[in-house]
C-alpha cells in the first residue's frame, strides 16, 4: 500500500517549517537513510532522510512552500510492485474500502450517522507517544474523535495494523479522557480572548496609523516569529527580578594575558567571555539549588552545568549550549564556543545543540553597552547580561582611590525557581570567580 511521507518534527518544539528543497524527484528510487529534502525550521536548515525504501510516487508539497505543518503529507512513497495508479488507495484518500457500507442503489440516502460522519472532516493523522505515525482510515479517525478515543490505545485489524471503522466502533473511551474534557473546555474557550488581549493591535490597525507615510513592509521569517512568540511568552508568564553587580576585571585581564602568551604556540586565544562561561558554570556547582529549570508543575535540579550563550546572527539569535561546562578546561570551552558560534551564524546547528541548559549568558560588552536587562529564556531559571569593561575610579580596600577596569552585570532571574537570597548567592559566586580567576583552575 502506498505510504505517506510526513513533514518531520526536527525539534521538540517544531510545529511547522519550510520545505526548502527537494533532493529527489518523482520516480526516484530511495532507500532508508537517503536524503529526501532540506527542511528549514525556525532556527536551522536540516536534511530529512528516508525511513523506508521505495519509489517516490508523487510529491505533494512543492519546494519553497512555507508554513508546512508537522505530520502533514508531503509526498507518497510506493512499494515494490506499486504504481502511481495505486496512490488513490493511500490513507489520505477520502474513503477506504473497509469503511464503505454494503453496496446500495444510487438513489438510496445514507444513514444519519454515516451522513454526519461524511460531513465532518477527518482529524489530522495522529501520532503515537514516540512520534511514530498511527495508521487509521479517515472514517475511523472521525468516529474516534466523536467518541473521545485515543487511537494510540487501539489495535488495528486492517492491513499492516491499520485502524478501521470496526475497531473504533467496538472501543470505549477511557474514563479519565471523558472527565478531562469538561475541565479543558473552560481554558480553551478563554484562550482566544486572552490571546487577543495580549497580542496588541492588528497589522491592519497599525498600518492605518501610518497611512500617507512611506515605509517598507518586511515579512517575518520563522526565526523572527519564534523569537517574538517565545519572548512575549517569557515576559508575560515569568516573574522576573533583577540583581546587579560591578566586577573588577584587572586581575582577570592580567591572568588572561599571561595564559594567552603561554598558549600562543597551541594557537589558543582565550576571550573574557570564555572566563565568564567558566565562572558561571562553577558558580552553578557552588550554589546547586540555583542550577535548575522550571518544568510547569515542578522544578528540575540539574547535576551538570549546561550553560547557554547568546550568539547574534543576521535576523535573530541562537543560544548554543555548552554542556558540562564546569568540567571542561578554558581552552576546551574556548574552542567549543568558537565552533558553535560559527555554525550558529551559518544556521548549521542541530536542535540538541541549542536546546536545553539551565542558565544563559548574553554579552553585549563588545558592542559598547555598559549594562542592560536580558529576558529569561524558558525553561532557564536565569540569564546573565554582561556589559563592557570600562575604566572607573574605585575606592580600594585600603580606602585609597584608584582606577580599575569595571564590568557591570545584571542577572535576570525566574522567581518561581530562584528566590532573592539564592540569586544573590549565585551572583556572588560568579563575581568571586571572575575577580579571583586563578581559583577557577583549582
Amino acid at each position: 500500500m502506498p505510504t505517506e511521507i510526513l513533514m518531520p518534527a526536527l525539534s521538540p518544539t517544531m510545529e511547522e517549517g519550510t520545505l526548502a528543497k527537494w533532493l529527489v524527484k518523482e520516480g526516484d528510487t530511495v532507500a532508508s537513510g537517503d536524503l529526501l529534502a532540506e527542511i528549514e525550521t525556525d532556527k536551522a536548515t536540516m536534511e530529512f532522510e528516508a525511513v523506508d525504501e521505495g519509489v517516490i510516487g508523487k510529491i505533494l508539497i512543492a519546494e519553497g512552500s512555507e508554513g508546512v505543518k508537522v505530520n502533514s503529507p508531503i509526498a507518497i512513497l510506493l512499494e515494490d510492485g506499486e504504481s502511481a495508479d495505486d496512490i488513490g488507495a493511500t490513507p489520505a484518500a477520502p474513503a477506504a474500502a473497509e469503511d464503505t457500507a454494503p453496496a446500495a442503489s444510487k438513489d438510496a440516502s445514507p444513514a444519519p450517522a454515516q451522513a454526519a460522519a461524511a460531513a465532518t472532516p477527518a482529524p489530522a493523522a495522529p501520532a503515537g507517544a514516540d512520534g511514530s505515525r498511527i495508521f487509521a482510515s479517515p472514517l475511523a479517525r472521525r468516529i474516534a474523535a466523536d467518541k473521545g478515543l485515543d487511537l494510540a490505545d487501539i489495535s488495528g485489524s486492517g492491513p499492516r495494523g491499520r485502524i478501521v471503522k470496526a475497531d473504533v466502533e467496538n472501543a470505549t473511551a477511557a474514563p479519565k479522557a471523558a472527565a478531562a474534557a469538561p475541565a479543558a473546555a473552560a481554558p480553551a474557550a478563554a484562550a482566544p480572548a486572552a490571546a487577543a488581549a495580549a497580542s496588541g493591535p492588528t497589522a491592519d490597525q497599525v498600518a492605518r496609523m501610518y497611512e500617507g507615510r512611506d515605509y517598507e513592509e518586511v515579512a517575518l521569517d520563522g526565526m523572527r516569529k519564534t523569537i517574538a512568540a517565545r519572548l512575549s511568552e517569557a515576559k508575560q508568564t515569568i516573574p522576573h527580578f533583577y540583581l546587579r553587580r560591578d566586577i573588577q576585571l584587572d586581575a582577570l585581564l592580567k591572568f588572561r594575558a599571561e595564559l594567552n602568551k603561554q598558549l600562543e604556540g597551541r594557537g589558543v586565544k582565550l576571550s573574557v567571555n570564555d572566563f565568564i562561561i567558566k565562572a558561571v558554570a562553577l558558580a552553578l556547582q557552588a550554589v546547586p539549588d540555583a542550577n535548575a529549570v522550571w518544568a510547569g508543575d515542578r522544578v528540575l535540579k540539574m547535576k551538570s552545568s549546561d550553560v547557554a550563550v547568546a550568539v547574534a546572527i543576521e535576523g535573530g539569535l541562537f543560544t548554543p549550549v555548552l554542556q558540562d561546562s564546569d568540567m571542561k578546561s578554558l581552552s576546551t570551552l574556548s574552542a567549543e564556543m568558537k565552533d558553535l558560534a560559527k555554525r550558529a551564524r551559518d544556521r548549521k546547528l542541530a536542535p540538541h545543540e541549542y536546546q536545553g541548559g539551565s542558565f544563559a549568558i548574553s554579552n553585549l560588552g563588545m558592542f559598547g553597552i555598559d549594562n542592560f536587562d536580558a529576558i529569561v529564556n524558558p525553561p532557564h531559571a536565569g540569564i546573565l547580561a554582561v556589559g563592557s569593561g570600562v575604566k572607573k575610579p574605585v575606592v580600594g580596600a585600603d580606602g585609597e582611590l584608584k582606577v580599575a577596569t569595571v564590568m557591570s552585570v545584571t542577572m535576570s532571574v525566574d522567581h518561581r525557581v530562584i528566590d532573592g537570597a539564592l540569586g544573590a548567592d549565585l551572583l556572588k559566586a560568579i563575581v568571586e570567580n571572575l575577580e579571583n580567576p586563578m581559583t577557577m583552575l583549582a
